[in-house]
């Protein structure tokens, strides 16, 4: 049996990945701000304050983590704050996760990620990457898809609308393209419980690498 904690377990994919872990047999750990109404049994919930946490919290031990914590700039309220989510705490996440023993993890990252990118977003991500891959895990598997689909309990407009275009979208991307398809979130998730015990090294996930025949 794999011991795996999801930072994250709220969200779109996390909550995925939790309830696709239980389903499979996995006593999943739930890291997360508040309370999951619809934990499963076989399922553990870790409630905790990020900010505190990091400072003096520990992780109980894991073999691997799955890395889903995110939010939008304007959702945070400013640039800063979305940093302080998406890297400081994901960062800082990451490194308690290996002193309680993992030795794989699994990132939901960003289509276009990249470390130099002018966009604010997408330099966060990829900064995030590579500062994952300097910690020395076995094992980092680095998603990248493009716009999820799914029901967020969060409110954000601007997805609800990219997910209805993304069905006349997503067939004219073809080719090099298809890596900014919109991808289900279930299937994603899916994915990621698949490869987290495939393989050591650095492995990076586009559309085509994800559960879909598409």
């Amino acid at each position: 049996m794999t011991h795996s904690i999801i930072a994250g377990a709220t969200g779109l994919v996390g909550n995925s990945i939790l309830s696709q872990l239980a389903a499979r047999g996995d006593r999943p750990i739930a890291l997360a701000r508040r309370l999951i109404d619809d934990l499963p049994a076989n399922a553990e919930m870790l409630e905790i304050d990020f900010k505190q946490f990091l400072i003096n919290g520990e992780l109980p031990y894991c073999h691997h983590l799955y890395l889903c914590l995110g939010t939008t700039i304007k959702t945070a309220g400013s640039r800063e704050a979305f940093r302080i989510v998406d890297f400081e705490y994901s960062f800082a996440l990451a490194k308690k996760a290996m002193e309680a023993g993992a030795t794989g993890l699994s990132l939901v990252s960003s289509v276009g990620a990249n470390a130099n990118s002018k966009n604010f977003y997408l330099r966060t991500k990829g900064q995030l990457e590579e500062a994952i891959k300097s910690l020395g895990f076995s094992s980092v598997n680095i998603y990248r898809p493009g716009l999820l689909i799914g029901h967020r309990q969060e409110k954000r407009s601007a997805e609800k609308a990219g997910q209805f275009f993304s069905k006349f979208v997503d067939p004219l991307l073809l080719g090099g393209l298809s890596q900014y398809r919109s991808i289900d979130a279930n299937l994603l998730a899916g994915t990621m419980i698949d490869n987290a015990n495939k393989g050591d090294g650095v492995n990076h996930f586009h559309f085509r690498s994800f559960n879909t025949s598409s």
